[in-house]
């Protein structure tokens, strides 16, 4: 299987969400099936229902998490340096509307587009990689194309 690109923060996110599931979540939700078990006729007990329902969403989520982990390739931006690649932040001015964004690559499991975590994997972020300073790009988004001046890179 290939390797999940992941900074050293997206990584510890992760694995902080994973130990809270194992040592918060599953027990929280184990004792809470074992209470509605105790109201009786399990077929209308509709606490026993949802808890066996959230019980199969964090396990899942746990596994996830444990896939995700397993194949985590923690990548420290801070020893990177140069043209636009995983783990730079990116300062941007939209050329039309004279907009500053900044947005940070990372790996799609800790993309988070209000926080400035961009997917690797986005069209923006695919026009990005490779390119220089002063480079100006075209991207083709859902509202049409939007053309973006690179203003500065930096690698945190």
């Amino acid at each position: 299987m290939d390797k999940i690109p992941l900074t050293r923060a997206g990584f510890d996110k992760l694995d902080a969400e994973l130990k809270h599931l194992k040592s918060v979540e599953r027990p929280a939700i184990i004792r809470a099936i074992s209470e509605a078990r105790e109201h009786g006729d399990l077929s209308e007990n509709a606490e026993y229902h949802s808890a066996k329902e959230k019980q199969s969403f964090i396990e899942g989520r746990v596994k996830e998490l444990e896939g995700v982990i397993s194949l985590a390739d923690v990548i420290d931006p801070a020893k990177l340096s140069g043209s636009i690649k995983f783990g730079a932040t990116v300062e941007l001015i939209d050329e039309e509307t004279d907009e500053e964004k900044a947005y940070q690559i990372v790996g799609e499991y800790e993309a988070d587009i209000e926080n400035g975590k961009l997917n690797m994997k986005s069209p923006l972020s695919r026009a990005l990689i490779g390119k220089e300073e002063g480079d100006s790009i075209d991207v083709r988004t859902p509202g049409g194309v939007r053309s973006y001046e690179i203003l500065k890179i930096s690698y945190v």
